[in-house]
């Protein structure tokens, strides 16, 4: 069955949720309806749709009064964040350990492994997509689609907090854990959860308080405009 074509709504919706989930758009980044509709050359009604569709899904904060913003959250929100990771993915590691076809395991070691060329190729944006997609796709290969809703709430705020609080340099997952993870599945239930819990405590124990950058929309909206790829984003300023 062929897919139904992207209307101007999703593709402003899609725009916005991969700028925040490569790190393109800051934590606290104002989002204006009249600018961010020119760049997509649509109407503020198709922008608000879109807004309106984040903010249903926790993605953005959106108020009557101050318009529609990126959240910025704190470390309290990472403490809450990563319990619930660990409940939902460690299950789902403990779930899947020993269980999983040749297959899905070859299909996880590609995302790994795609997502330390991107690291070594300099690629940001794409190591930090891949890394979300090897988690989405443990969440898939579990069958709960309760756990697949959850994280999706999850991973874009923990974008947000890796972006506001993770040291410069280096992704929002490591890569080389998600290799250790495969390995980990394919040896059995226990060691898939242990790792799990490893790697999930290695990302929180990263974060520091650190500047968040504030690019400018129009640069953070060009990767996404034509369809195209989108390069990783250049250096911006900070606050």
């Amino acid at each position: 069955m062929s897919k139904e074509p992207a209307t101007a709504t999703d593709r402003v919706h899609q725009a916005i949720l991969q700028a925040i989930l490569e790190h393109r758009l800051a934590p606290g980044a104002r989002l204006p309806e009249a600018e961010i509709a020119a760049q997509f050359e649509v109407s503020r009604t198709v922008v608000r749709q879109a807004l309106q569709r984040l903010a249903q899904d926790q993605v953005i904060e959106l108020s009557h009064n101050r318009g529609a913003r990126v959240p910025l959250p704190d470390l309290e929100d990472a403490r809450h964040v990563f319990e619930a990771r660990r409940i939902v993915e460690c299950e789902v590691a403990r779930r899947l350990g020993g269980r999983l076809s040749g297959e899905q395991l070859d299909a996880l070691r590609a995302l790994a492994e795609a997502e330390v060329a991107a690291d070594r190729a300099g690629d940001a944006a794409a190591a930090i997509r891949l890394s979300g997609e090897f988690h989405q796709a443990l969440a898939r290969m579990h069958g709960n689609p309760v756990y697949v809703r959850l994280l999706g709430h999850l991973l874009p705020t923990t974008s947000l907090l890796m972006a506001r609080f993770k040291a410069s340099g280096g992704q929002v997952c490591v890569a080389h854990r998600h290799v250790d993870v495969v390995a980990a599945l394919a040896r059995g239930s226990g060691p898939a959860a242990l790792e799990m819990r490893r790697h999930l405590a290695e990302l929180e124990q990263s974060l520091t308080d650190a500047p968040a950058a504030r690019p400018r929309l129009r640069d953070v909206f060009a990767a996404y405009r034509d369809g195209a790829p989108p390069a990783s984003p250049a250096p911006v300023e900070t606050a």
